[in-house]
């Protein structure tokens, strides 16, 4: 989010795309490669410029190693000091251009991960939470600096094996500090729910959960909540799609209003076969 509070970006990149229906498609004629499956994901949000592209790339389009992340004309590079991620993406349907330098300078390192599931197979923490971001695109024509956070998912099994819903939001504090719920449901069973402060000095605390406060549907019709102490109200919304939303919420948190960013995933809309058939329009593969 840019410090004027006027533009903001998601980026995403996946090795084996749990979104992807490609990938799905692998895995039910046998065991499939998760690097034949990777895409960078783009979402920038500015009025008059908004775009989004999600490219997936196979063997021939994509590399790795510790310090860099090729897929396709995009690449992601760590030089110990600053994360770099040169985009040069086309969206869809409408075939516009999103090109031009992230750069991401992380104010701590984390080492903090945890489990998501009962067993294990699911894991999530913070790399940063708390960063300095410098935006620099020539298509479109945009340029700010702002506060961020870089985070990392890894998982043994695919995505429907393990969830079914969840609630995720991430809010910056006046202290400097990151604020994240991960709140995740399923059917006949408890709900599990993280409630993280992550401080300025790298420090994790945990904190007391907040009743569920329920969010108005949206478009889609995608059952949504936040944890508050009081009402929530959506500030703007970023994505509704079939399956997965993300807005901005303004909630208070400890008697300090917040602004969140806040995604909705249901793993039943993901996996149904109707939105795999619409996914490629969205979702195309260059391998």
């Amino acid at each position: 989010m840019s410090d004027d509070g006027q533009h903001g970006i998601t980026l995403i990149a996946f090795v084996g795309s749990v979104f992807s229906p490609y990938y799905a498609w692998a895995r039910q004629r046998g065991r499939a490669d998760p690097d034949n499956h990777c895409a960078l994901n783009v979402a920038l949000y500015s009025k008059g410029h908004g775009r989004w592209a999600m490219t997936e790339r196979g063997h021939r389009q994509s590399a790795r190693s510790a310090q860099a992340f090729v897929i396709g004309p995009s690449q992601l590079q760590w030089d110990g000091d600053c994360l770099t991620i040169d985009i040069n993406e086309v969206c869809v349907p409408l075939p516009r251009r999103i090109r031009g330098r992230i750069k991401l300078w992380p104010q701590h390192l984390c080492a903090f991960s945890t489990r998501l599931d009962v067993f294990g197979r699911h894991r999530w923490g913070p790399l940063a939470p708390a960063s300095r971001i410098e935006v620099e695109l020539s298509s479109p024509d945009l340029k700010w600096q702002g506060h961020a956070y870089l985070d990392s998912n890894e998982g043994d099994e695919p995505i429907d094996q393990g969830f079914h819903t969840w609630d995720w939001s991430r809010a910056r504090m006046r202290d400097g500090s990151t604020l994240v719920f991960y709140d995740m449901q399923a059917p006949n069973t408890q709900d599990r729910v993280l409630s993280l402060r992550f401080t300025p000095k790298g420090k994790v605390e945990t904190t007391d959960t907040p009743p569920v406060q329920r969010l108005p549907k949206t478009g889609w019709r995608i059952d949504r909540r936040m944890r508050s102490e009081q009402a929530v109200q959506v500030q703007e919304q970023l994505e509704d799609t079939p399956f997965y939303q993300r807005a901005l919420l303004q909630f208070d948190h400890a008697g300090e209003p917040l602004l969140a960013f806040h995604e909705t995933l249901s793993v039943p809309r993901l996996v149904s076969p109707v939105v795999q058939a619409m996914l490629p329009w969205r979702m195309p593969r260059r391998a």
